[in-house]
């Protein structure tokens, strides 16, 4: 199993709207990065990921499951873009916010801290458990 992490704007899509789509999941969509989308090209079904809201209070405030395989992205009609399906697995107890993360040093080469731009952004196996401990949320 791999870890990831999906930013979005809560204005756009916050964690309540993909807690609506329920087990089916939703598109990851409208991502416009290469890197970004080879990620996702490299995500297996039941790969876990955070929930990160960019915008307000800049947190990871769930824990999300790709449902999915990289697929062509519905959003557009150009074959270079795919995105995954992921669905909501459970809340962060307590946010852990980007302030969080850099305090903490453990986490000073994560993409978040490093590449914060990149929309989706692998997560290694010790900064998943770390980050859950910090939100009081089981891995």
């Amino acid at each position: 199993m791999a870890y990831w992490l999906f930013k979005s704007e809560p204005s756009t899509w916050g964690w309540p709207d993909q807690v609506a789509k329920g087990d089916a999941g939703e598109e990851w969509d409208g991502v416009r990065n290469y890197q970004a989308r080879n990620f996702m090209r490299e995500m297996a079904v039941g790969d876990l990921g955070f929930f990160y809201h960019s915008q307000g209070e800049r947190a990871i405030v769930g824990i999300v499951e790709v449902c999915a395989a990289a697929h062509p992205d519905s959003s557009t009609e150009d074959a270079r873009w795919e995105c995954v399906d992921i669905k909501a697995v459970r809340p962060f107890e307590k946010p852990v916010t980007l302030d969080d993360i850099k305090a903490d040093g453990r986490f000073d080469d994560m993409p978040l801290v490093k590449s914060p731009r990149l929309s989706v952004q692998p997560v290694t196996p010790d900064q998943w458990s770390a980050i859950c401990a910090l939100g009081n949320t089981k891995p």
